[in-house]
């Protein structure tokens, strides 16, 4: 069992930045492929970006690439999410997920077997 925390959410101004962390704990967090997700109202939860169990390769959905920089810290049980030049659209509530599945890219949320609770990120105008 892997218990997933998300913080780091909260209200920025488009063109600006913040920084989501997720703290891990239970089993082997090492074990685990790593990512986030973001859902808005009324939208279906779609996949941001993904990590590596040891960090050495990450995918990204198109629409945050060259913006978002995820990574991981397996002696802290941490990752984290780094997102800069903030949209609008980027408004969604943003979710830890852990996959114990091959790593094949971005995670299918199908495959997930950990999500966090969430964390709220509002972009204005």
């Amino acid at each position: 069992q892997v218990q997933l925390v998300e913080s780091g959410g909260g209200l920025v101004q488009a063109g600006g930045s913040l920084r989501l962390s997720c703290a891990a704990s239970g089993h082997a967090f090492s074990d685990y492929s790593m990512g986030w997700f973001r859902q808005a109202p009324g939208k279906e939860r779609d996949t941001v970006a993904a990590i590596t169990w040891g960090g050495a390769y990450t995918d990204y959905a198109d629409a945050v690439k060259g913006r978002f920089t995820i990574s991981r810290d397996n002696a802290k049980n941490t990752v984290a999410l780094q997102m800069n030049s903030l949209k609008p659209e980027d408004t969604a509530v943003y979710y830890c997920a852990a996959s114990d599945g091959a790593y094949s890219g971005l995670l299918d949320a199908a495959r997930v077997k950990y999500w966090g609770q969430g964390t709220q990120v509002t972009v204005s105008s």
